[in-house]
């Protein structure tokens, strides 16, 4: 009997690795092109619009006055506004999500921006209508919205494999790692492009996996909680708020009231958004990053507060989060490199470049050897 004969397992990790970069490379690129711009999408924004640059480090404003501003320039907009603190001075940034002039669209809230104190509308867009939102829509949905997430996440995992097959073909025998990371000079051009191709694949590929794998969990959160859930057991439920409750306008504590309170509920955390209730219904929802928390501007504690009677509803402190949940609280921070701050975030940067310059190379390298097999 004829002995089997042995599988060429590394030239088939080289054609899965060929046609999955050749039909993936072009959605690579231009993810991670995007992602790159997106590091520091919003002082690009805020380059871009010079009318919301207000100098100096102003004290903090009446919270109120903002909130009392928002709702005389817009009077329509009677249900609740998120008010960003950035704690830079200058101008506000706030949020009206669900703004019926854009009824439909998965994500489209109101953006305005107030002066610094409070006192004046100084811009309004609308989230995807402006340039550096129109490139975060690029990137997490493709501007497909919901369609477009689920294509990139499982896009995302056929990345993966196409990194993993591509390690595999080049992974070297026994004794011979030193030559196989060697770059030979003086090599025809179809050689100096597998040498480039390879020192960017390889010099990239632990950044590129993490960025891949926390980019899959953000696209696909169901399909990725289905995974996780048996892991590490299920993720912490939300407190019950009833956010119908009515109350009247006229006995509303303040919002410096409520951001008093919740300093009060968590004292060693940092505010970073405060959500007021609608007109006559709702509650304060306000965000704050508690010691130990990885993102510094969606962190995951939060204070719940009764706009009649100033009680405290609930709180969700970061730091008592389960495993799943803390998993959940580093994918963003880790993402986009924020984790590590300015290091971290000029990291993902360069990164996101990775993609587009093996596209190049290795794109180039299969066309001259197409030329040359002709």
């Amino acid at each position: 009997m004829a002995p089997r004969a042995k599988i060429p397992w590394r030239a088939l990790a080289r054609q899965v690795h060929l046609w999955l970069g050749l039909s993936l490379g072009v959605l690579m690129a231009v993810i991670g092109l995007t992602g790159s711009i997106l590091v520091f999408y919003t002082d690009i924004d805020d380059a871009l619009h010079p009318e919301i640059r207000l100098s100096g480090s102003a004290p903090p404003p009446s919270w109120e006055r903002v909130y009392q501003t928002a709702r005389a320039t817009y009077p329509d907009k009677a249900g609740p506004w998120r008010f960003e603190v950035t704690g830079r001075g200058g101008d506000i940034p706030a949020r009206y999500y669900d703004p019926p002039e854009r009824a439909g669209r998965d994500f489209a809230p109101m953006m305005v921006w107030f002066s610094a104190d409070g006192s004046r509308a100084l811009r309004r867009d609308y989230w995807g209508e402006y340039a550096m939102t129109w490139v975060y829509n690029l990137h997490h949905r493709l501007l497909l919205q919901g369609t477009g997430a689920r294509i990139l996440g499982w896009s995302g995992i056929a990345m993966l494999l196409m990194m993993g097959v591509g390690l595999a073909a080049w992974w070297p025998r026994p004794g011979t790692m030193i030559k196989a990371l060697r770059v030979k000079s003086g090599a025809s051009p179809i050689r100096r492009l597998y040498d480039g191709h390879k020192l960017v694949g390889l010099g990239s590929l632990g950044f590129l996996i993490l960025l891949t794998v926390t980019g899959v969990l953000l696209a696909i959160p169901k399909e990725s909680d289905a995974v996780l859930t048996p892991t590490l057991g299920a993720a912490a439920k939300p407190p019950v708020i009833d956010k119908t409750a009515r109350f009247q306008p006229a006995t509303r504590i303040s919002v410096d009231q409520a951001v008093a309170t919740a300093h009060r509920a968590l004292p060693t955390a940092r505010l970073v958004w405060i959500e007021t209730p609608a007109a006559d219904h709702g509650v304060y929802r306000l965000r704050l990053q508690a010691p130990g928390d990885p993102s510094t501007r969606f962190p995951h504690s939060f204070v719940w507060i009764s706009p009649a009677s100033g009680k405290v509803e609930a709180i969700t402190d970061a730091r008592g989060a389960g495993p799943h949940d803390q998993v959940l609280n580093w994918i963003h921070p880790l993402h986009d490199g924020s984790v590590c701050g300015l290091f971290g975030r000029c990291l993902c940067l360069v990164m996101g470049l990775a993609p587009l310059a093996l596209l190049v190379l290795g794109g180039l390298r299969w066309r001259l050897r197409r030329m040359r097999s002709r």
